[in-house]
């Protein structure tokens, strides 16, 4: 088991809004996600894949995430981009000479259907697995992984215990990290004076934000007036909760949940009236995309991020660009996570000295030895180290929608 280490310090937060380099962009060819509302799955290689499987002569790399249902904004995003990477790799030469193959599978935001998936994957001759997108699908599967020492590098399962097991790493902040970013960038861009909460206290990750953001609260400023929970048998009906907050004055709203919860409390919050600022993590990015919520709601929304698309760097000019030009529309954070886990195992693989013919216990040691040693440059970062306990250290930023799309925040 590993020490959970926290990596964000007050200083970190002056530093949000610090711009981020992307990793390389490329071709962008071979096959898309599908998303017919099976248990889909995506496989793509450059040559004859199946013929260089069986002979050991590529690498394959697995992803899990929930590619249909309400929160498909965020595994189609991973597995997307886990595709667009794994084309790019191939066509400048592969990984120490080597081919890639991907194929991606659909958890459907459940967790026994995420070990379904890592079987369905393993059986494939997965070799990495990139996921699970989400924090308990991602929890179960790590005891798969652990017990056949697979390297599994997460882009976005960031509940404090899915780095348990020391094959486990993620690129993601944690919740902890994140309540405890959000509080110092409140407090020290003085937003307002008297916060409210809404979160989900069943779930893991809602929950764990929430603890560690009104812990730093006393800290920078601010008052939390009014902390209300809902449950996953209670997420459609956030009146009760939304009048709280108003007649405590909040002047701002902490959400660390989901964007189709959030996409509700502001639709009720509008008809109430009640107009704070609207305040999230990396779970909001996805609010954008909900069928039949009026967009213009969350103007002014600001959230948490590592990744923003209107970044002017060439590296995320060309992935937004790539990604936009194949997927038709443009990623979120939870895509930017994912491709720079694909680099980042590319890297690791390349220091390693690493041949896809290894087991696939000992491909996981040659990997998990080398991340703590590398620093990394991707999407979501400049730089981007690791140690043991398989937390990023790395600087979030916050962006705010305006004219309907994600800008890094002034």
């Amino acid at each position: 088991m590993k020490k959970m280490k926290s990596l964000v310090s007050v200083m970190a937060a002056t530093a949000l809004l610090a711009g981020t380099i992307a990793g390389c962009g490329g071709n962008a060819s071979n096959n898309a996600a599908s998303t017919n509302g099976e248990s889909t799955a995506t496989e793509t290689a450059e040559g004859t894949a199946s013929e260089g499987a069986a002979s050991g002569a590529t690498f394959k790399i697995g992803s899990i995430g929930p590619l249909t249902g309400g929160a498909a904004a965020y595994g189609l995003a991973v597995v997307n981009s886990v595709e667009l990477a794994v084309n790019e790799i191939n066509a400048n030469g592969g990984i120490n000479g080597y081919q890639v193959e991907m194929k991606g599978e659909d958890d459907e935001l459940n967790a026994e259907k995420s070990v379904n998936a890592y079987n369905t994957l393993k059986d494939w001759g997965m070799q990495f697995l990139v996921g699970s997108t989400t924090s308990a699908c991602s929890l179960a599967v790590s005891e798969n992984t652990h017990e056949d020492n697979m390297f599994q590098l997460t882009p976005s399962a960031s509940a404090a215990d899915c780095v348990n097991y020391d094959n486990v790493f993620r690129v993601c902040f944690s919740d902890p990290n994140q309540g405890l970013a959000s509080a110092q960038y409140i407090g020290s861009h003085k937003l307002a004076s008297k916060v409210a909460i809404i979160y989900d206290s069943s779930d893991v990750y809602s929950s764990g934000i929430y603890q560690t953001f009104a812990q730093e609260a006393p800290n920078q400023g601010f008052e939390v007036v009014s902390a209300e929970a809902f449950t996953a048998d209670s997420k459609t009906d956030f009146s009760v909760q939304l009048q709280k907050a108003k007649d405590a004055g909040a002047e701002l709203l902490f959400l660390p949940i989901y964007y189709t919860e959030a996409s509700l409390i502001l639709t009720q919050a509008n008809t109430m009236g009640f107009a704070p600022i609207f305040f999230g993590v990396d779970g909001m990015d996805g609010i954008l995309t909900v069928e039949n919520f009026d967009t213009s709601l969350a103007e002014g929304l600001m959230l948490l991020t590592p990744f923003a698309a209107d970044a002017t760097d060439d590296l995320t000019v060309n992935y937004v660009k790539n990604y936009q030009e194949k997927y038709g529309e443009t990623p979120n954070q939870f895509g930017a996570d994912a491709y720079d886990a694909v680099y980042i195992i590319k890297q690791c693989l390349e220091e390693a000295g690493a041949t896809p013919d290894m087991s696939v216990s000992d491909l996981c040691e040659a990997v998990k030895s080398t991340i703590v040693k590398i620093t990394a440059s991707g999407l979501t970062s400049e730089t981007m180290t690791w140690d043991a306990s398989g937390e990023p250290n790395k600087e979030p930023k916050a962006v705010v929608i305006k004219d309907g799309a994600y800008v890094t925040a002034e």
